[in-house]
């Protein structure tokens, strides 16, 4: 069945809800499975869906449409340099349990305009309200300079971004955002969380899954490396190796 024709059938079954009083929004997304081959230069999700009033009055009018994409999450250790003696070294360093490995915002208003602070964090509506879940006790100061630094490093990287003017409304009913995944996203299962706000209330939200997954031979390179990884390890040297010594004598001959 056409992802269309979904979205029509599942709004039709809203519409029949009993008491239903808040907004019905109905999510789908262009791709729910990415694959990444060999040369993948990256790809672009259309998140898309409808925004509907149980009363039958056109909905978009009344609500605002914010859409958080988020790859799976991961450990990671930020370490900070400093010059010492002339030299750039490894100062201090902090550690995140789950800092999530893509995040992405499209809204179709600017979030501070939409929603409080207190709001925008906890559904974390933006890239200054990630849930980095820093590890041990940290100082105050310290964690809001190392979470900066790792949303800094990321969005450089493509891999933390926001649109505030990226979802469009079409007929008070329709909406739709584009969020483009970079050659260097991470594998794993992506969540697409859509939010319906009005009077700085979230009244509806749905979810979508996405599933980027490695295909081919780079699927057989990523299995071997943690299913064999000593074979793997040992056969990596050896092709190093190899191709070192071959570099090696074809410069000489030159």
């Amino acid at each position: 069945m056409m992802r269309g024709a979904r979205v029509a059938i599942a709004l039709l079954a809203g519409l029949m809800l009993m008491g239903q009083r808040d907004a019905i929004l109905v999510p789908e997304v262009s791709q729910s499975e990415v694959q990444v081959r060999q040369g993948f230069t990256g790809t672009e999700l259309l998140l898309y869906g409808a925004i509907l009033d149980p009363a039958g009055r056109r909905a978009g009018a009344q609500y605002d449409i914010v859409v958080v994409l988020k790859g799976p999450t991961e450990p990671i250790r930020m370490r900070e340099k400093e010059r010492i003696i002339g030299i750039w070294m490894n100062a201090e360093s902090s550690d995140f349990r789950s800092a999530p490995s893509f995040f992405a915002v499209a809204s179709s208003n600017e979030v501070s305009d939409i929603v409080d602070d207190r709001t925008a964090a906890i559904y974390e509506l933006g890239t200054d309200f990630i849930q980095l879940s820093p590890s041990g006790v940290i100082d105050p100061e310290k964690q809001t300079r190392f979470s900066r630094g790792l949303v800094d490093q990321r969005e450089r990287q493509g891999l933390y971004k926001q649109d505030m003017n990226g979802v469009t409304i079409t007929e008070d009913v329709l909406y739709q955002a584009r969020i483009s995944l970079p050659s260097n996203v991470s594998t794993g299962k992506y969540t697409a969380e859509t939010f319906a706000i009005t009077d700085g209330r979230v009244i509806a939200s749905a979810i979508a899954d996405v599933e980027v997954k490695k295909v081919g031979f780079e699927r057989f390179v990523e299995i071997a490396s943690k299913q064999w990884s000593l074979i793997y390890g040992l056969v990596a040297v050896t092709l190093s190796i190899g191709m070192g010594v071959l570099a090696g004598r074809l410069f000489a001959r030159n």
